[in-house]
C-alpha cells in the first residue's frame, strides 16, 4: 500500500469532521456567536485577554501536542499499521476532538475555570475532591515517563552502518561497541537541549522587559535552533542516562519555581518553530516519498507480537497510543489558558477541535513514517528490543525513522535527519516536563486547602510543592523502565479524559441538552481504561512492582469514587422535569 492512501484518506476524514461532525456538536451544546465570552467580559489584560483565533491556536496547538502523539503510535505500531491507524483516525475524530472541544466550550461558559471546578458544580465537592487527586497522579505518571525516555534518547548510539554511513564521512561522533561503530546521535541532541535552556531566559527576558518586536523574536529563536545543533555536532554531550535524570530534575524544579516569562514561555517560543518544521518536512516528504512509490511494509496485522510485548489489543493498544486519539492533558491546557483567551464562541470549536485533529493527523504521519521508511526488523530492535539488557529507546527508533523519510524525501542526510527528529521530539518532552510540573505544583497547593483547615506555611511554599513533585516524578522514573511507565501513564491519561467527558456529559444533563457524543465515549473510556488497569496491577503484582501497585491501586480508588458520583448525578437529574431555565437556577450554573 502506496503510504499517499492511508495519509490522504486520514486527512480527508479529519477535513470533513472538522466542517461537518464539529458544526453538529456546536448546535447540540449551544454555540452562540453573539454571546461575550470571559475573555470580553472579565478582561483584566493578564489572564483574560480577547485573542486572535490563530493566536489562540497556536498556543493552544503548542501546548497539547508533545511527545506523547510520537511516542504512543511509535509503541503501539506492533501491534501493526491497520490497528494503530484506525484507532488515530477514528479515536480521534469521535473522541479526542469532541473531549477537547467540549471540555474547552464548557470551561469558556463557566468563566474560564478548570474541569476540576466544573466536576465541584456538577458532581458536587467530592467530585471536586476526587477530580484534584486524580490529576496530581496522572501528571506524575507522565512527567515520569517522560523524564525516563529523555533520559535514554539523550545517550542514543546506533550502527553507523545502519544509517548509511562509514566512519570519517559523517559529522557524528562515533565510539565502538562490541566491535560495532556506533554514532553518538543522542549527544548532538544533548548539547542542543543544554543551548536552548541556557538562552531561554535572554529571549523571555528581551520580550517580557526590553519590548523585543516578535520578528525580531523569530529570527533569534531560529538563530539559536541552528547554533544549538551546530555547537551539538561539533561538542556532543555525553553523560549517562542517571546523570541526566538528576539535571533535568534540578532544571524543572529551577523552572517551575521562576516566573514563567523567563524560561517556559521563550523555551515554547523556540521549541514551537522546531514543532512546526517537523510537521511540514514530514508531511513534504511523505508526499514526496508517495510519489516516488514508497510503500508501507510494516505488518497491517501484527496482533500476535503486540499481545506478547504489551498486552492484548483491547484495552493496551488503546491506551498505548495516548494523545494521538485523546488526551486528558488536553482538558487541563483548555481549562487552564486558553478558555480564558477566546474571543468569541465559535473559535473554541476551531480552536479545541481542529488542534486535536492537527494532532492525530501527526500521529499519522509518525506511523506512516515508521511503517514506511524503516524495517520494521531495525525498529523492533530499538523499541522491542530481544535482550532485557538494552532499554528501549522510542525516541530513537522515531527519530531513526524520520530521518529515513527525510533522505527519502528531501534528500537530507539520514545522520542529520534523525539529529533533527531527536531535537523535534526531545525538546516538546523537556518543556512538558518543566510545565507539567509546574501545574503539578498548583495542584498541590489546592491540595492542601482539601486536607487541611487552616494550611501549614511549609506547604503554602512554592519551593515546597515543587519539591515534591519533581521528587516523586524522579523515584518513579529511576525505579521503572520508560517501557514499565508508559501504559500506566496512558491508562491514567486516558482516564482522566473519560472523567472530563463524564462531567461534561453531567454539564449537559443539567441543561437539558442531548450528550450521547460524549456520554458513549466517555463510557467507553472507563470501561477501556479500568479493564487496563487490572491488567497492569496483576502484571505489577506478578513482578513485584511495588510502586506501580500502589499507584495502579489508587487510581482505580480515585476513578471509582468519580464513576460512582456521576452515576448518581445521572440518576438525579435524569428525573427532573423542569425547563432548561429553572434547572440551571438550582443549580446555581447562571442563565443559558
Amino acid at each position: 500500500m502506496n503510504v499517499l492512501v492511508p495519509l490522504l484518506l486520514a486527512a480527508a476524514v479529519f477535513l470533513l469532521a472538522g466542517r461537518f461532525y464539529a458544526r453538529f456538536i456546536a448546535r447540540s451544546v449551544g454555540e452562540k456567536a453573539d454571546r461575550p465570552t470571559p475573555a470580553v467580559t472579565l478582561n483584566d489584560g493578564r489572564d483574560y485577554v480577547p485573542t486572535e483565533r490563530f493566536v489562540v491556536f497556536a498556543h493552544h496547538f503548542s501546548a497539547i501536542a508533545g511527545a506523547g502523539p510520537i511516542l504512543g503510535p511509535t509503541m503501539a505500531i506492533l501491534y501493526g499499521f491497520v490497528p494503530a491507524w484506525l484507532w488515530v483516525v477514528l479515536g480521534g475524530v469521535f473522541i479526542g476532538a469532541v473531549h477537547d472541544y467540549a471540555t474547552l466550550f464548557i470551561s469558556m461558559r463557566e468563566g474560564g475555570k478548570s474541569m476540576a471546578e466544573v466536576a465541584r458544580k456538577t458532581l458536587g465537592g467530592a467530585g471536586f475532591n476526587l477530580f484534584i487527586s486524580f490529576t496530581i497522579v496522572m501528571i506524575v505518571l507522565v512527567t515520569s515517563s517522560f523524564l525516563s525516555a529523555t533520559a535514554i534518547s539523550l545517550t542514543s548510539l546506533w550502527p553507523l552502518a545502519k544509517i548509511g554511513v562509514r566512519e570519517g564521512e559523517t559529522f557524528l561522533k562515533t565510539v565502538v561497541r562490541d566491535g560495532v561503530v556506533m554514532g553518538r546521535i543522542g549527544g548532538i541532541a544533548s548539547m542542543s537541549v543544554v543551548v536552548i535552556t541556557l538562552c531561554s531566559p535572554l529571549l523571555g527576558v528581551l520580550l517580557h522587559k526590553k519590548g523585543l518586536k516578535t520578528a525580531h523574536a523569530y529570527v533569534l529563536a531560529a538563530a539559536v535552533c541552528a547554533g544549538s545543533i551546530v555547537l551539538g555536532i561539533i561538542f556532543p554531550v555525553t553523560l549517562a542516562s542517571t546523570t541526566w535524570m538528576v539535571l533535568i530534575s534540578v532544571y524543572v524544579l529551577v523552572a517551575a519555581g521562576v516566573p514563567v516569562w523567563l524560561i517556559l514561555q521563550p523555551r515554547d517560543f523556540i521549541n514551537v518553530q522546531i514543532l512546526y518544521g517537523g510537521i511540514g518536512l514530514m508531511i513534504v516528504s511523505l508526499l514526496s516519498c508517495g510519489v516516488q512509490g514508497l510503500r508501507v511494509t510494516a505488518p497491517r496485522f501484527n496482533l500476535a507480537e503486540g499481545t506478547l510485548n504489551l498486552g492484548f489489543v483491547w484495552p493496551m493498544m488503546f491506551i498505548t497510543i495516548a494523545c494521538g486519539a485523546i488526551s486528558g492533558f488536553h482538558c487541563l491546557v483548555g481549562g487552564g489558558t486558553t478558555g480564558k483567551q477566546l474571543a468569541r464562541e465559535p473559535h473554541a470549536r476551531h480552536v479545541g477541535f481542529n488542534a486535536m485533529l492537527l494532532e492525530s493527523f501527526l500521529a499519522v504521519c509518525v506511523l506512516l513514517a515508521l511503517g514506511g521508511a524503516m524495517a520494521f526488523t531495525d525498529y523492533k530492535a530499538v523499541v522491542w528490543p530481544a535482550d532485557p539488557a538494552v532499554k528501549s529507546n522510542p525516541i530513537l527508533g522515531f527519530s531513526l525513522a524520520a530521518g529515513r523519510l527525510f533522505h527519502q524525501g528531501l534528500g537530507i542526510p539520514v545522520a542529520l535527519g534523525t539529529v533533527f527528529g531527536i531535537l523535534l521530539v526531545e525538546g516538546f518532552v523537556v518543556t512538558t516536563l518543566d510545565a507539567a510540573v509546574r501545574l503539578n505544583r498548583y495542584l498541590f497547593e489546592e491540595l492542601w486547602t482539601i486536607v487541611f483547615k487552616r494550611v501549614p506555611s511549609l506547604f503554602r511554599h512554592y519551593w515546597v510543592n515543587s519539591g515534591l513533585a519533581v521528587l516523586l516524578m524522579w523515584v518513579l522514573a529511576y525505579s521503572n523502565a520508560f517501557n514499565a511507565l508508559w501504559p500506566i501513564f496512558g491508562a491514567a491519561n486516558q482516564l482522566l479524559a473519560a472523567m472530563a467527558l463524564l462531567t461534561a456529559s453531567a454539564w449537559l444533563l443539567l441543561r437539558r441538552r442531548r450528550n450521547w457524543y460524549t456520554l458513549v465515549p466517555a463510557v467507553f473510556m472507563v470501561v477501556t481504561t479500568l479493564v487496563a488497569l487490572g491488567i497492569l496491577l496483576v502484571n505489577y503484582i506478578r513482578d513485584s512492582r511495588y510502586l506501580l501497585i500502589g499507584a495502579d491501586l489508587l487510581l482505580l480508588a480515585l476513578a471509582a469514587g468519580v464513576v460512582t458520583l456521576a452515576v448518581r448525578t445521572f440518576l438525579k437529574r435524569g428525573r427532573l422535569s423542569a425547563p432548561v431555565e429553572n434547572v440551571e437556577a438550582r443549580a446555581g450554573l447562571g442563565p443559558e
